[in-house]
């Protein structure tokens, strides 16, 4: 597994305290993860900081899946 998906994994794990096996590539943040809007502000701010970047309001809006927070973080290094 990737560097950047054990980051996001534990980004996760930290904020939403759930278990590291329920989450893979196609989990989706507020349909599986029952993640609400103060929960999706925390995640992406913890991307950011894990990943030392800046996700703007309008990318924010269109990560929606631990996939696309990924890919994100891979393009965006």
């Amino acid at each position: 597994m990737s560097d950047v998906m054990d980051g996001v994994k534990e980004v996760i794990v930290d904020v939403l305290k759930i278990d590291q096996k329920d989450i893979n590539l196609d989990t989706r943040f507020i349909e599986d993860l029952k993640a609400d809007s103060m929960d999706q502000f925390f995640l992406i701010d913890g991307f950011c900081e894990k990943f030392d970047l800046s996700i703007s309001d309008e990318d924010a809006r269109s990560i929606k899946s631990v996939k696309d927070v990924v890919n994100y973080i891979e393009k965006s290094k």
